[in-house]
């Protein structure tokens, strides 16, 4: 197929390349071109403005795609743009479970795009979580003939892992920096990196439409990570109310069902068969 990706050039936008790259589909990779990855096999590269309708309409005139990802979709103006300059069968937006009001079991249902008042705007005009909703809201209301998949995902963790968030517990812990842990008896959901790429490229054939969660099976709390860290370290954390704000702070306790995405075939990862490896690397990181 000839698949298009809108980003792709960084963390889990790169492994859904790659796995694309070995499925044999024909990959064009859309970026301003600041990143540089080095893919496992030659892909297309346009250099493009996401944002920019002008440029958008200038790089995909005349030109047709089986299916196409967007991972930079974080606005109801991004979808517009997308999909009124990108001609395609099949369009792919990545979401995020900041769509919903978290709880245990959290289901797609729990969240419907076609109820949210659609606001035309830019990035500028909402926050992370209010400018997903409103891009699935247009991507619904304003598309309704498109076919096309949500991905909902949760904080994604890998060691290609710009935000460094998870690394910030183990630093912290290794180094015996205070820190300001709100919820450490909360159950938080993750996913990998690599898991990303490979359910976003399995959904290229699936039949799959509308919303869809995807994280990996079960969850572990904060206090986990932290009493993890101290055995891997030797060294006792130290939580104070005074220390440095901890970056999972404001999670409630939540988890995500994944039945949509196992009915269709595809079947997550367990947490804990990846989780702690990762926690062994940023350990081995901190010394």
């Amino acid at each position: 197929m000839k698949i298009l990706v809108l980003g792709g050039t960084r963390f889990f936008g790169v492994h859904l390349v790659n796995t694309l790259l070995l499925q044999g589909h024909e990959v064009a990779v859309a970026t301003r071109g600041n990143a540089k990855p080095r893919f496992i096999a030659p892909v297309e590269e346009i250099r493009v403005d996401r944002i920019r309708e002008e440029s958008m309409r200038a790089a995909f005139s005349g030109r047709e795609f089986d299916v196409a990802y967007d991972d930079l979709a974080y606005c109801s103006n991004d979808v517009k743009t997308a999909l009124e300059t990108v001609r395609c069968r099949r369009y792919i937006m990545v979401s995020s479970i900041s769509v919903y009001e978290l709880k245990e079991n959290t289901r797609e249902k729990d969240y419907d795009p076609y109820q949210e008042t659609l606001i035309w705007g830019g990035r500028s005009a909402f926050d992370y979580g209010t400018g997903k909703r409103q891009a699935e809201a247009a991507l619904v209301q304003a598309f309704p003939e498109q076919e096309s998949v949500m991905v909902r995902f949760p904080v994604v963790l890998g060691r290609d892992d710009y935000t460094e968030r998870l690394r910030f517990y183990a630093a912290h812990t290794a180094k015996e920096i205070a820190m300001q842990v709100e919820n450490e008896n909360c159950p938080v959901s993750f996913i990998s990196a690599e898991e990303c790429g490979r359910f976003l490229a399995f959904l290229a054939d699936s039949s799959l439409e509308g919303p869809v969660n995807a994280a990996a099976s079960g969850t572990i709390t904060v206090g986990e990570i932290i009493r993890y860290m101290e055995e891997k370290t030797g060294k006792k954390a130290v939580l104070s109310p005074y220390g440095e704000e901890a970056p999972y702070n404001g999670f409630p306790g939540f988890s995500i069902n994944t039945e949509k995405a196992e009915g269709a075939g595809y079947h997550f990862s367990g947490l804990d068969t990846w989780i702690y490896r990762l926690l062994d690397f940023y350990g081995e990181m901190e010394g």
